[in-house]
């Protein structure tokens, strides 16, 4: 065949569409790399400290960290381990196997399958493969309050007695008023006092006061740059979508008497600021839409949630969930009642209330949206009475829709996508309304 017929064939045959150009992703913020630093060295630390012979613990996301900083221990997150998981949707063999062959039930937190399934692997109980290498190490012991519910408490309760370790716990009680009782103060301070003297003794450390207002104002100081990166929400349009401040939800959970945590946030705040002086945002399309979010992020859907909401202009500018840490005191009495205040777990339907409604009115929310998240059984238990009294008093509307924290199986892409499109119809008509005076 010459060369001549065989191009004449070639020309002949159907010719592929043209593939129309991928669309370049947007490069990472300076200081979305300094989390995923920040987050390797907490890991890496862990390890290193394991492999000196020195104690490594776990404990709940909302424990007076600035304790176990001071005293310089390393000191891991298991819902915060667990979350990332999730949102890599990596928990299924570890749901699996909680609730087959370590035998716990479907209804238990998503967060404590993943962990106690986790937790099965590295004591040598469970063949699952650990798609992370094994970055939380195997515990020594144990930080728990129980500010956010009491199954994490029965959770931690099994966790040491499957890996034989103690529990170094702190009881903060339910609060039914809009502030903490200087009785209460008295009973949680004396526990916190109790804390680090059993925590020196186990630990073979020692308590430096000096240290402690160190790591005290570096933790303020972080509080602070937390409370304003959110508060720059406000602005119209938002300099960044709401959604992405759950990225750096780690610092202020994992790493919060850190400076590192300082720099991370003093950039973040920057990049805002940049933002707000030019006009822009991170948020992609133009934001027809503000909303509130309440309860926590659905991180096995996070992508598709914020894909939906970007489908119709809606930017999330307020949350309850991420600023629960923006935790402010100034002594270990300060320490006492800001912990006991710290959830909204622990709060009464009335507190959670008027901090919503602040909210609402100072980002100028036009709806809010519900996570009923089938994990976390405390926040939901008001939920509705919250969500009917709060609509009524801010005049927004309001949906929510089932999911969970962790556990992919209790979420449906259709009922949320019906839900938010419910959601659009009516803020539309608002909209209108207030246009035609």
């Amino acid at each position: 065949m010459s060369e001549t017929t065989a191009a004449a064939q070639g020309a002949a045959q159907p010719q592929a569409a043209a593939q129309p150009a991928a669309k370049p992703k947007r490069p990472k913020p300076k200081s979305m790399l300094m989390i995923g630093e920040q987050t390797n060295a907490l890991f890496e630390n862990a390890r290193l400290a394991k492999e000196r012979g020195e104690k490594v613990g776990w404990s709940a996301s909302i424990f007076p960290q600035e304790i176990p900083e001071t005293l310089g221990l390393n000191v891991l997150y298991p819902e915060n381990h667990a979350a990332g998981i999730a949102a890599r949707h990596q928990a299924d063999p570890f749901l699996q196997e909680c609730e087959g062959a370590l035998g716990y039930n479907n209804d238990l937190c998503a967060y404590a399958k993943v962990n106690l399934a986790y937790a099965s692997v590295l004591n040598g109980e469970s063949e699952v493969e650990l798609p992370d290498g094994g970055k939380m190490v195997k515990p020594d012991f144990l930080l728990l309050t129980n500010n956010i519910c009491n199954q994490l408490t029965k959770w931690y309760e099994n966790l040491a007695y499957q890996l034989k370790i103690p529990v170094f716990f702190i009881d903060t009680c339910y609060n039914p008023w809009d502030y903490v009782t200087e009785t209460r103060v008295r009973y949680v301070r004396a526990q916190i006092d109790q804390l680090i003297q059993d925590l020196c003794s186990f630990t073979g450390k020692t308590w430096d006061e000096r240290r402690f207002q160190e790591v005290m104002k570096i933790s303020q100081r972080n509080s602070d740059l937390w409370e304003k990166a959110n508060d720059l929400l406000h602005y119209k349009p938002a300099p960044i979508g709401g959604f992405e401040l759950f990225n750096y939800m780690s610092a202020m959970v994992c790493n919060r008497g850190k400076t590192s945590t300082t720099a991370i946030l003093e950039q973040l705040i920057s990049e805002m600021n940049e933002h707000i002086k030019t006009g822009t945002s991170t948020f992609p399309v133009e934001q027809e839409f503000r909303v509130s979010w309440d309860g926590i992020a659905c991180w096995p859907y996070l992508s598709h949630n914020l894909r939906t909401l970007k489908k119709y202009g809606i930017n999330m500018v307020a949350s309850s969930y991420g600023k629960a840490w923006a935790i402010e005191y100034e002594d270990l009495d300060g320490m006492a009642r800001a912990y006991c205040f710290a959830s909204t777990n622990g709060d009464n339907a009335t507190t959670m209330i008027s901090r919503r409604l602040e909210a609402l009115k100072r980002f100028d929310c036009d709806g809010t949206i519900y996570h009923v998240n089938r994990s976390c059984k405390v926040m939901d238990c008001q939920m509705m009475e919250v969500q009917r009294q709060l609509s009524e008093l801010a005049g927004v509307p309001f949906t929510s829709f089932d999911g969970d924290q962790a556990d992919y199986r209790n979420f449906s892409e259709a009922q949320f996508e019906t839900r938010i499109q419910g959601l659009v119809e009516v803020m539309k008509q608002n909209k209108e309304a207030k246009q035609h005076g």
